[in-house]
């Protein structure tokens, strides 16, 4: 579909421009019965699944749509070889740059700095840029789906300054609208909040540290204080022009008995708000999402439009969170059975006000001049918080219990693995 956005275009001229470059008999679409099977199939394949399951799905799901492979016929090895071999270049070269101490008690000497994929400059042996890096990094270090967030988006390397080895990845996204504990505890109404105050916070929306640091040093810990950081702050203010006075993030795995406390529990600076609703939607496979999209073009063009095409004047998506809409819309034209949809899935709210008068403010009481600074938000201070207060006793007890790991947990080798052979090797490290 061919269309030329410009800076200062109303949506109204949006509209007719995509019109008149894209005529709905040229367009190719689904039936609604060949659709409407195709979700049904692959909604009642995950809805079986239990959240751990279908977390791992997805991730699966993802890395095989990421990364393809091709059949080699080779005398030496019949494995399958990567589509785009720079790929398995920049991965070897990620995982060749892990902080990997000989002695895991060398994280006394660390000295962590956020590296603004987008901003800082990175020197690559194999030519890959920040943004190649980072999602490198992210797709392989959690069991969590890599997923692109609409809106402000900061992604940053955590590296060491001395060795320059990786300790992570981070990304501070636009906050979610409504998270009704925390609104309640900032006394917040809905027209102050969604008209501007809104930008003046933000979702810690991945909080990843590599392994074995995560697990011998918190390291998960670490990254969410650095969350805080005037690195963040700074640039937030810098590329968005919007003063930074809270943090948001939420829990992966919710209430759980096998995972029954989160990285961000009784971890300094952040306060615990209560829990989400409570629900997780699930999603079809991508060649079913493409269907769908074909078909609201064909049927529900202007929505489409709204959803898929439209931009504000930043060039940002006109509508927020448009793939849950677009596919809750189609789900309800479908008659798609609402156990299909979505399972319950309470996760936990967190909240970290970097002013003393964050609330205040975020109501529209005091204006910027008047905020007073809650806590030393260096990096320097927040990484002396995380070695004494949280790795010194971590690393302590799991020498103690002959405990500490050596597994760096990077799950590149689900490129070549089927479904199967995915769970079987994988689902008791979920949420782990």
């Amino acid at each position: 579909m061919t269309y030329s956005w410009k800076k200062g275009m109303s949506i109204d001229d949006q509209w007719q421009s995509w019109q008149d470059n894209n005529p709905l008999d040229k367009i190719e679409a689904p039936d609604t019965d060949t659709l409407r099977d195709a979700v049904v199939k692959d909604l009642s394949y995950v809805s079986s699944m239990d959240v751990k399951e279908y977390t791992l799905y997805q991730k699966w799901c993802e890395v095989h749509d990421k990364f393809p492979t091709v059949e080699v016929n080779s005398f030496f090895d019949d494995k399958p070889t990567l589509k785009d071999q720079k790929q398995g270049a920049l991965l070897e070269e990620i995982k060749n740059n892990f902080w990997l101490p000989t002695d895991p008690e060398e994280y006394i000497a660390l000295q962590p700095e956020l590296l603004w994929t987008n901003g800082d400059d990175l020197t690559s042996i194999t030519g890959a840029n920040g943004p190649a890096i980072w999602n490198g990094m992210r797709t392989f270090l959690s069991t969590m789906k890599n997923n692109s967030n609409i809106g402000r988006n900061l992604n940053f390397l955590i590296r060491d300054k001395v060795t320059k080895k990786y300790l992570g990845v981070t990304c501070m996204s636009s906050d979610f609208l409504d998270l009704t504990p925390r609104d309640n505890y900032i006394g917040w109404d809905r027209i102050r909040k969604t008209q501007k105050m809104i930008n003046h916070t933000c979702i810690g929306s991945t909080i990843v540290p590599i392994q074995p640091l995560g697990y011998n040093l918190v390291g998960g810990k670490l990254l969410a204080l650095l969350c805080l950081s005037d690195t963040v702050e700074k640039t937030w203010e810098h590329q968005y022009k919007d003063k930074l006075v809270g943090v948001t993030t939420t829990s992966l795995y919710g209430k759980t008995k096998v995972i029954p406390l989160s990285q961000y529990d009784r971890l300094k600076n952040w306060k615990k708000m209560g829990w989400t609703a409570g629900s997780v939607s699930y999603e079809p496979l991508l060649p079913t999402r493409k269907m769908i999209q074909a078909w609201l073009m064909k049927n529900h063009t202007y929505k489409y439009f709204e959803w898929y095409v439209a931009k504000k004047d930043t060039g940002q998506p006109h509508k927020r969170d448009h793939r849950n809409r677009s596919h809750t819309f189609t789900y309800n034209q479908l008659g798609i059975d609402k156990k299909l949809i979505k399972s319950d899935h309470a996760r936990g709210i967190y909240f970290s006000e970097l002013f003393t008068n964050t609330r205040e403010f975020l109501r529209e009481e005091h204006t910027e001049v008047a905020l007073t600074r809650k806590f030393d938000n260096s990096v320097e201070a927040l990484t002396e918080l995380w070695k004494n207060k949280y790795a010194k006793k971590r690393l302590a007890s799991l020498k103690k219990q002959d405990r500490v790991s050596t597994d760096t947990h990077f799950y590149d080798d689900i490129i070549y693995m089927n479904w199967e052979e995915t769970k079987s090797k994988y689902l008791e490290q979920v949420g782990r």
